[in-house]
């Protein structure tokens, strides 16, 4: 048998049980008695019980009625409380955002947005995780977080890119390296003679290099490099020692481990690492995260910008 009991019923019920009275119940409710009266005896007619007892000056429960009311009251209070807590979602005063990026994002760009992000939404707790761009992506595909910042590395179809920064390639050296005189922006044929530092090639930054046309007229051979690194703070150390120069983005060279050394924008060609919002396509934010995101979005276009890193348009 098909139940069409509903929450109205409920209210209708759990109303003339505490005043037991329909024309209080009605009032109570801002109903009329005709209409609660029909309610109720929709609800006796879907139990196929009779729940009161009526006389001529109360309205009293039968005992299957006062079995009933409890669990009535039960259920009225679980919606009502789901009720609450998807309002309060909406209204963003509790829940959970989850945000993977680079780690160079996150140490140079997101905490004025976290900050401000916080002061509007104090209850709504946040997750940062800092990532390679491989693992932002799957960060996003298994929803553990809610959207991430990051390059395109692999071009996921389960995935979409929204351009948010573009982030300019140049050289990192010691402050008493030949390169560090005279130019305030380097050619690539500069780097030909000098010893490379790269990043490994399962990381985004090498790949992104690595995708780069040969009719760029990049002369420079990454692949003759002899020591490589997983990891930005580990290539700090090594150019700071003086076993070579590397060639970064600008906000991974802007970091904290590399403040000792110093970065040249490379020309001719000027080469880009673009920064992408990355969503998981059909998959819909939270209230929440909607708003970080339109925050995101909003400070990264005019925010002071590191040198040689700009906002991206499309």
């Amino acid at each position: 048998m098909t139940n069409n009991l509903s929450v109205r019923h409920l209210r209708a019920f759990v109303a003339v049980a505490h005043h037991g009275s329909f024309t209080q119940a009605a009032q109570y409710l801002h109903l009329t008695q005709s209409s609660l009266t029909a309610t109720i005896k929709q609800l006796e007619q879907q139990t196929g019980l009779i729940l009161f007892d009526r006389t001529t000056r109360r309205v009293l429960l039968n005992p299957e009625g006062e079995r009933f009311l409890p669990v009535a009251e039960r259920l009225l209070s679980d919606f009502d409380t789901a009720m609450a807590d998807l309002q309060a979602v909406a209204e963003h005063q509790h829940g959970q955002v989850g945000i993977a990026a680079s780690p160079s994002t996150l140490a140079r760009l997101l905490p004025p947005v976290v900050k401000e992000f916080h002061q509007r939404h104090a209850r709504i707790g946040l997750l940062l995780r800092d990532n390679s761009a491989a693992g932002i992506e799957q960060h996003v595909l298994a929803n553990e977080v809610d959207f991430g910042i990051g390059g395109n590395h692999s071009n996921q179809p389960e995935l979409s890119y929204t351009p948010v920064l573009r982030d300019r390639f140049g050289a990192v050296f010691p402050p008493g390296h030949p390169l560090a005189k005279g130019k305030a922006v380097l050619d690539w044929k500069d780097l030909e003679r000098e010893e490379l530092l790269m990043l490994s090639t399962d990381t985004g930054i090498r790949a992104q290099l690595s995708q780069q046309p040969s009719h760029h007229g990049i002369e420079l051979r990454l692949d003759r490099s002899t020591i490589e690194v997983s990891n930005p703070a580990g290539l700090a150390a090594l150019v700071e020692a003086g076993l070579g120069v590397s060639v970064l983005p600008a906000l991974a060279a802007g970091t904290r481990s590399f403040e000792r050394l110093l970065f040249r924008p490379l020309a001719n060609p000027a080469i880009y690492r673009d920064l992408h919002i990355i969503r998981r396509r059909g998959r819909s934010l939270s209230p929440a995260a909607d708003a970080l995101l339109l925050l995101v979005r909003q400070r990264f276009a005019v925010m002071p910008l590191p040198p040689s890193v700009e906002a991206a348009h499309g």
